[in-house]
C-alpha cells in the first residue's frame, strides 16, 4: 500500500491510498508471465521492468486499480499476440482493455488488431505507427493519457541510461535515429501538454528536457 498527499479542489491535503488488489495482483503475475521472454532494447533488462515502472508511476497519481492493471498490461496486445483481446476481457474487464487498446499502437477499426514483428527495424513502419499513435492520442481518455505520459517517461529514462553506457552506438537497437526519436517524443509530449494538465506530463517534460541535454542535443 502507498500512501501519498495531493491536491484538489476540495482540499489542499488529501491522502491517497493505493492498495495491492487481487486484480492488481494478477496483472502483475501476468505482465511477468507474458514478457519473460523478452529485453529492453536499451541495456537488456527483463522486459518487465518497463511495465512495473509505468504502474509504479501511475499508483503515485492514482487509486484506480483498472488504471494500474492497464498500466501493467498496456504492452500486451502489441507484444503478445498469441494472448489476445478477449482474454484480456475475461480476465480483467472491458474497462481495462478498453484503456490499453487506446495506448496500442497498431490497430485498425474495431477489435481488430494489426500487429508487426516484434523487433521490426524498418523504419517505414516505425513511422506509420508513431503517427498513427499521435492521432489516436488526440481523443484517448485521460486513463490513457496517464499512462501514455508514464510510458514516455521510463522509455526515456531507459534511453539515456542506455545511451550514457553505450554512446551513439545505441541507435542501432532502434528502428528510427536520433532524430525521428526526438521528433515523436517532442510530439507525445505536445499532444499530452495540450490535452491533460497533470504532474506526469510535467515530469516527462523534465525528463524530455534531460534528454536533449545528454543526448539528443539537436
Amino acid at each position: 500500500m502507498t500512501g501519498k498527499r495531493l491536491p484538489n479542489s476540495d482540499s489542499k491535503n488529501v491522502l491517497l491510498l493505493m492498495l495491492l488488489t487481487s486484480k492488481i495482483e494478477k496483472a502483475i503475475v501476468r505482465s511477468a508471465e507474458l514478457h519473460r521472454h523478452q529485453q529492453r532494447k536499451a541495456g537488456g533488462a527483463p522486459y518487465v521492468v518497463h511495465p512495473f515502472a509505468v504502474a509504479f508511476l501511475l499508483a503515485h497519481y492514482s487509486e484506480d486499480e483498472d488504471v494500474i492493471c492497464a498500466g501493467l498490461l498496456h504492452d500486451i496486445l502489441e507484444d503478445v499476440p498469441s494472448y489476445g483481446a478477449d482474454r484480456m476481457r475475461a480476465e480483467f474487464g472491458e474497462r481495462v482493455y478498453a484503456i490499453v487498446r487506446e495506448v496500442t499502437e497498431d490497430h485498425e477499426a474495431e477489435d481488430h488488431i494489426q500487429f508487426f514483428p516484434y523487433g521490426n527495424t524498418r523504419k517505414k513502419q516505425w513511422k506509420t505507427r508513431k503517427e498513427g499513435y499521435l492521432q489516436r492520442l488526440e481523443n484517448d481518455s485521460t486513463e490513457g493519457l496517464m499512462i501514455a505520459a508514464a510510458d514516455k517517461i521510463h522509455n526515456l529514462r531507459s534511453l539515456v541510461d542506455g545511451y550514457i553506457e553505450e554512446g551513439e552506438k545505441i541507435w542501432k537497437t532502434f528502428p528510427a535515429g536520433k532524430e525521428e526519436t526526438w521528433w515523436f517524443y517532442q510530439s507525445v509530449l505536445a499532444v499530452l501538454a495540450r490535452r491533460l494538465t497533470h504532474p506526469l506530463v510535467d515530469e516527462l517534460r523534465v525528463v524530455l528536457r534531460e534528454a536533449e541535454e545528454k543526448m539528443f542535443k539537436v
